[in-house]
């Protein structure tokens, strides 16, 4: 993980009694001069806090009133992230004579014990304020404002995310911070629950706990000083000996024949990158990630994506994108690449991101003729994923640099060994010749052997799954019939919303005659492939085989919450 910005709070953190040391503000201006941006994030007024602190212009943005005022000193701007405190809430805090009682552009501020009057207050008004606490200080601000909130303000006028940024605190209202970012530190006077939420919990009090940090990150490169987070890994199945996930600054290469699976893994990790809130960016040769949610496209068969298109949508942190690359012909394609990379560099050098680059058919774009040097060298690796048929095309020194590696598909054995030299493992495969479907050999650099690892399904391949059986057309073999014990009716039921509506129509005898005989439970296993929706209906075949109004009711239930609900429905047969 990148380093962008440091988000410090004021008292408790950077402040004792309300004061700075002049040794932290040395060490912040160290921090700045070497290339981080600083934020300060406060519960004060702006007016109180540049009274108190005259060294408050060195930080690039101030959040003041707990989330509510945002300050760009250099730009001299002064933003209201909030609305002003509404006049009767004011006059009911003063009939119940609340003092001391602060107001600022949007912040309400007192002391314990005051609470019970300004909830009492704002019950009495009708609002939906809410009350913050920082160490006996109480603050009352609208809803949904808190530090978090005002960061995210921040860093947006920044172009930041907050994966990049260490969060810095000490008491409860900065709880919200260090949840927000990437990287979380406690000073050694915070509260309990900060310290057992924060990376790392410095053992000074206050600014020379700061002090520390900032040593400490000086002397540490970034990636190292983070290592340790892995709340950012990428989950992508597991085996015997437990779940397997990508490291978030990994170099990864995903290798494997045609239609071996590398296309379904790739989905599987832009999912799971989009679920950690990351940015994403897609070189796409063969206009095979276009339709992804959430990713933006640029490029196609007739025009290829100007990089100057691609810094642009880049420079927004909220923006995926795919490069479709089908108008750079295969002799073009590692200049582009080439230039893109050199882009990509220049952006995490000023925003510590995209988070991820996936290559698709990288052995085209970084050939093995190529000067790795020139573009992409090992140390421009952390957050690359290489996808390629063809590993030993890539140049030897970004083989070497790999610190994932993925097998797949037919021949995934031969791959790795063919690669092993190249990627400089002694690790041997395990004795297994043939994976199953569904199964990968995966290698890491820090482990001591190859492991086969089940990987998980792509959330879209199971929305296919989902309409193909639910709304599509299943051919004669595979449509179930309603026939009878007789076979006096012949009903087809061609995919399972037509199950349903026959399965509601047809008489008491000829329903219990296939729930007797297991049918229904055989045709969810065997064709509509579906273990879970299955094993339910099975059970209920066995519980209620002379019931036919409750377990036709029951299966229609678990048929229709599995494939008209959200993906994720619990199946619960009727009466469980």
């Amino acid at each position: 993980m990148e380093i962008a910005a440091f988000a410090f709070d004021y008292d408790g953190t950077l402040a004792r009694d309300g004061r700075v040391a002049e040794t932290t503000v040395a060490a912040l201006r160290r921090l700045k001069a070497a290339g981080p941006l600083l934020l300060l994030i406060t519960g004060r007024q702006l007016p109180d806090l540049q009274r108190t602190f005259s060294h408050w212009s060195m930080f690039d943005a101030i959040v003041a009133e707990n989330g509510a005022v945002l300050l760009r000193p250099s730009h001299h701007e002064e933003l209201s992230l909030a609305p002003s405190p509404p006049a009767a809430l004011l006059e009911a805090l003063r009939q119940r004579q609340v003092d001391p009682l602060s107001v600022g552009r949007s912040i309400i501020a007192t002391w314990q014990p005051n609470e019970t009057k300004v909830l009492a207050a704002i019950r009495d008004c009708g609002l939906e304020w809410q009350i913050i606490f920082n160490k006996g200080a109480v603050m009352c601000l609208p809803p949904g404002v808190n530090k978090a909130s005002g960061l995210r303000a921040a860093l947006e006028s920044l172009g930041l995310s907050p994966l990049n940024v260490v969060g810095v605190g000490d008491a409860e209202n900065d709880h919200a911070i260090l949840l927000a970012c990437g990287y979380r530190v406690a000073v050694g006077n915070a509260i309990d629950l900060l310290k057992s939420e924060a990376d790392y919990v410095c053992h000074a009090h206050h600014g020379a706990g700061v002090e520390e940090l900032i040593q400490r990150f000086l002397a540490v490169p970034p990636q190292d000083l983070t290592s340790g987070v892995r709340r950012y890994d990428l989950g992508i199945g597991g085996d015997l000996d437990g779940p397997v996930a990508i490291p978030s600054s990994a170099a990864l290469l995903i290798a494997g024949s045609s239609g071996g699976g590398k296309s379904r893994l790739a989905t599987l990790l832009i999912e799971r990158i989009a679920e950690k809130e990351m940015q994403l960016c897609v070189v796409d040769p063969e206009a095979e990630y276009g339709a992804m949610l959430s990713l933006a496209s640029l490029g196609g068969a007739s025009k290829a994506p100007s990089l100057e298109e691609v810094g642009q949508l880049l420079e927004h942190p909220h923006n995926n994108l795919v490069i479709n690359l089908l108008a750079v012909d295969l002799e073009s394609r590692p200049k582009y690449v080439a230039g893109l990379i050199t882009l990509l560099k220049k952006l995490k050098t000023r925003f510590a991101r995209p988070h991820w680059l996936i290559i698709d058919e990288a052995h085209h774009g970084i050939p093995r003729a190529s000067q790795p040097g020139s573009a992409m060298g090992p140390s421009s690796l952390r957050g690359t994923a290489l996808i390629t048929a063809a590993p030993l095309e890539l140049p030897p020194a970004i083989l070497r640099a790999i610190d994932v590696a993925i097998f797949l598909g037919e021949g995934a054995r031969e791959r790795f060994e063919a690669c092993r030299d190249a990627l400089g493992t002694a690790g041997i495969p395990p004795g297994k010749t043939r994976l199953e479907p569904n199964q990968a050999l995966y290698w890491c650099r820090n482990a001591h052997q190859i492991r086969i690892v089940e990987l998980d399904a792509p959330r879209q391949e199971h929305e296919r799954h989902v309409r193909k059986y639910a709304q599509g057309v299943l051919g004669e073999d595979n449509s179930f019939y309603f026939r009878g014990e007789h076979n006096q009716l012949n009903l087809r039921a061609y995919n399972l919303i037509t199950f349903v509506q026959l399965a509601k129509g047809v008489d008491a005898g000829t329903w219990l005659f296939h729930l007797q005989r297991g049918d229904y439970s055989r045709w969810f296993r065997e064709v509509i492939k579906d273990e879970q929706l299955a094993e339910h209906a099975a059970s209920l075949e066995h519980s209620q085989s002379t019931d036919a109004t409750a377990s036709r009711q029951a299966i229609c239930d678990l048929v229709e919450a599995r494939y008209t609900a959200p993906a994720d429905a619990p199946l619960q047969p009727r009466g469980t």
